[in-house]
C-alpha cells in the first residue's frame, strides 16, 4: 500500500550514445566527439552519482548506454586519446590564460583558470578512482544498487526500416549479449534506437518499387524473446497526435529541411487516444500470451519540455555557458547564453560565481512542476509514475550546467517524502495490471514518424543496407559451420553491417551538422562490406586470397574491432 502522502514514482531516463568513432577520424568529426563526451558528460555525472550514493536512499536515474558506445569507452584506443585529449585542453586554457592576462581581461582569466582546474580534475580522476574504466565505474554503480543501466540497439540500427526481421533481431540479440559481457547480467530495459517502433503488419520497402512485401514481427517481439521487460516511448505514440521534437532548434539544416517538407507522407496523423494519460505503465499488445509482457514507459511532455525547450527550458538560462561561441585554437567556452536570441557577438563573458543560485532555482522549480504533473494525473498514486527522458549528453555536453542540475534534483526526490525516487525496471515490477495498448508505429523525431531518417536526402542510403542484410543473412545460412579464417571473415562482414546500419548517419546528414563525413561512413562501410562479402565467397570456393586482398583485410579489421567473438547465429 502507498504512503498517503505518496504522490507517485519517478525517474529520468537518460540515453547514452555516440556512433563508432575510433579510428574513424579526429576533428571535427571523430574520436573528439567521443572525448568531449566523456570529459563533458559521463566522468561528472559518475561524480554526481556517486556523490550521492553516500547521501541518498535511492538515486532515481534509468540511464541508457548503447553496446557501440560501451564498445569504445571500453577500448584501449580511447584511453590513450582520452589522456592525449585531456592534455591539449589543459595547455590550452594556460595559453588562453597568458593571453587574456596580458590583456588585463581580468574575468577571461579567471575562467581560463577554471577550465585548467576543471580538466585537471577530470584527468586525475579519470586515471585514478575511475582507473581508465569509465564502464566499469557504472557497473559497480548498478552493483550497488545506486543506479540502473539499461541497453540499446547494438549499433542504434533504426528498426522500423530495417529491411529484414534478421536484421531486428542481430540488434537486439548482440545488444543482450554485449550487456551480458561488459555488466555480468542480463538487461532489464532498452532505448529503443530514436525511440522508434514498428508493430507487426505487412510490411512493404518503402525505397523500392514494386516491393510487394511481407509480414514482420512487431519490434516487441524481439524484446520480448530476449527477456526485455520495457521500453520508452514519446507520448503521442500513446495518445497520438504529433510529436514534440527535440532537435529543430538545435540544427538549423534539419529546421530548414523540414519546413520544406510539410506535406511528406511521413508526417501523418494519429487517432487520437485522449483517455491514455502517460503517467502509468502500459503493457504491448502482441506479448501478453507469450511469457512475462513487454511495459512501455512513457515519456512526460510537461517535465521534458522544461529541459528541452529552447525557448523556457532551463539550459536557454542567460547565466549559463553557451555551448556554441568557442576561443580558437583551443576550443574553450568563455561566454554566456546572455539571451536566447543573442548573435555570437552578443554574448557577454561567462561569470562562476552566478551558476551556483540558478541551479538551485531551477532545481526548486522542476521539482515544484514534478508534483504539479503528478498531482493533476487520475492515475492511483500507487500505480502513478512520471517518466522524463533526455539525451545523456545534454547534461554537461550541450548544458554544460547540467550535471549540477541533476544533482540537485535527484538529492531533493530522495527526500521529498512525497516523491518516490525508482528505477524503470521497479516501475514495470510495481505494476501488477496495467491497460493492454496496440502502439502505432512511429519516433520521437520530427512529425513523430520516421522522416529524419527517410527523406529526400537520406532515400539513397537504404537500398545499400536492405542489400547487405539480405546478403548477411543469405551468408550465415550458407555457412553455417563456418569456423577458422571464414569465420573470422563473417564476423568482419557483420560488424561492417551493423556499423552500416547506425541511424546517426541518416539523422547527421539530415541537420546537415556532419553530412559529409556521414555519407563517408555510409559508403565506407557500404564498400567493404561487399569487398568482405567477395572475399567470403571467394574462400568458401577454397581459394587464396591475394596480397592486395589481405592487405585490405587487415586494415578494415583492425580499424573496426567493436563487438570481439561476434555470434554470427544472431542472423540466423
Amino acid at each position: 500500500m502507498a504512503d498517503s502522502k505518496m504522490l507517485g514514482r519517478f525517474t529520468f531516463v537518460l540515453h547514452s550514445h555516440l556512433p563508432y568513432v575510433l579510428s574513424h577520424g579526429n576533428w571535427p568529426h571523430g574520436m573528439v566527439w567521443l572525448n568531449e563526451a566523456a570529459c563533458e558528460t559521463y566522468i561528472p555525472l559518475w561524480r554526481v552519482f556517486t556523490s550521492l550514493k553516500g547521501r541518498t536512499n535511492r538515486v532515481a536515474i534509468t540511464i541508457g548506454m548503447s553496446p557501440v558506445l560501451v564498445e569504445q569507452l571500453s577500448d584501449p584506443v580511447f584511453v590513450e586519446e582520452m589522456n592525449v585529449y585531456l592534455h591539449q585542453k589543459i595547455e590550452a586554457a594556460k595559453t588562453d590564460l597568458q593571453e587574456f592576462e596580458q590583456k588585463g581581461e581580468l574575468n577571461l582569466a579567471k575562467t581560463a583558470r577554471y577550465w585548467i582546474d576543471w580538466y585537471t580534475g577530470i584527468e586525475k580522476d579519470f586515471n585514478g578512482p575511475l582507473n581508465q574504466n569509465i564502464i566499469g565505474a557504472f557497473k559497480d554503480l548498478q552493483d550497488e544498487g545506486t543506479i540502473e543501466i539499461i541497453t540499446c540497439g547494438a549499433t542504434h540500427g533504426y528498426l522500423p526500416l530495417l529491411g529484414t526481421d534478421e536484421a531486428v533481431n542481430a540488434q537486439v540479440e548482440l545488444a543482450v549479449q554485449s550487456y551480458k559481457r561488459h555488466f555480468g547480467r542480463a538487461p532489464k530495459g532498452i532505448w529503443l534506437p530514436e525511440c522508434a517502433y514498428r508493430p507487426g503488419y505487412h510490411w512493404v520497402n518503402p525505397t523500392e518499387k514494386d516491393d510487394e512485401g511481407f509480414d514482420r514481427k512487431g519490434v516487441e517481439q524481439f524484446l520480448q524473446k530476449h527477456g526485455l521487460r520495457y521500453f520508452i516511448v514519446d507520448s503521442h505514440l500513446l495518445k497520438g497526435g504529433k510529436a514534440v521534437g527535440t532537435y529543430l532548434t538545435r540544427f538549423e539544416g534539419l529546421r530548414d529541411l523540414w519546413e520544406r517538407s510539410q506535406d511528406v507522407e511521413q508526417q501523418r496523423n494519429f487517432d487520437v487516444a485522449e483517455e491514455r494519460e502517460p503517467y502509468r505503465v502500459y503493457w504491448v499488445d502482441g506479448t501478453m500470451e507469450k511469457g512475462e509482457p513487454v511495459g512501455i514507459l512513457t515519456r512526460d511532455p510537461d517535465t521534458s519540455l522544461q529541459v528541452w525547450s529552447g525557448e523556457y527550458g532551463y539550459p536557454g538560462d542567460g547565466n549559463y555557458l553557451d555551448f556554441h561561441k568557442k576561443h580558437f585554437p583551443g576550443g574553450h567556452r568563455y561566454w554566456r547564453v546572455t539571451s536566447a536570441k543573442a548573435d555570437l557577438g552578443d554574448k557577454e563573458q561567462y561569470v562562476v560565481e552566478n551558476i551556483e543560485q540558478r541551479l538551485d532555482e531551477n532545481a526548486d522549480h522542476f521539482v515544484t512542476l514534478l508534483r504539479d504533473t503528478l498531482r493533476k494525473s487520475a492515475v492511483d498514486p500507487n500505480q502513478r509514475q512520471v517518466v522524463s527522458p533526455f539525451d545523456t549528453e545534454l547534461f554537461g555536453h550541450w548544458w554544460y550546467e547540467g550535471p549540477g542540475f541533476l544533482e540537485r534534483v535527484l538529492w531533493q526526490i530522495d527526500n521529498s517524502g512525497d516523491i518516490q525516487p525508482a528505477h524503470g525496471s521497479e516501475l514495470i515490477a510495481s505494476t501488477k495490471e496495467a491497460p493492454v495498448v496496440a502502439l502505432p508505429e512511429g519516433s520521437w523525431g520530427e512529425g513523430g514518424f520516421h522522416y529524419i531518417w527517410l527523406n529526400e536526402n537520406t532515400e539513397w542510403s537504404w537500398p545499400l543496407i536492405h542489400e547487405c542484410e539480405r546478403l548477411m543473412t543469405e551468408t550465415v545460412r550458407n555457412h553455417a559451420d563456418a569456423d577458422g579464417e571464414l569465420k573470422e571473415l563473417m564476423q568482419q562482414l557483420g560488424r561492417e553491417l551493423l556499423l552500416l546500419e547506425s541511424s546517426d548517419w541518416q539523422f547527421l546528414i539530415s541537420t546537415i551538422a556532419a553530412k559529409d563525413y556521414a555519407e563517408l561512413r555510409l559508403q565506407h562501410h557500404y564498400d567493404d562490406f561487399k569487398f568482405l562479402h567477395g572475399l567470403v565467397v571467394k574462400h568458401a570456393k577454397g581459394e587464396e586470397l591475394n596480397r592486395d586482398e589481405q592487405e585490405r583485410y587487415s586494415t578494415i579489421s583492425k580499424r573496426d574491432t567493436l563487438f570481439p567473438d561476434l555470434d554470427l547465429n544472431i542472423w540466423a
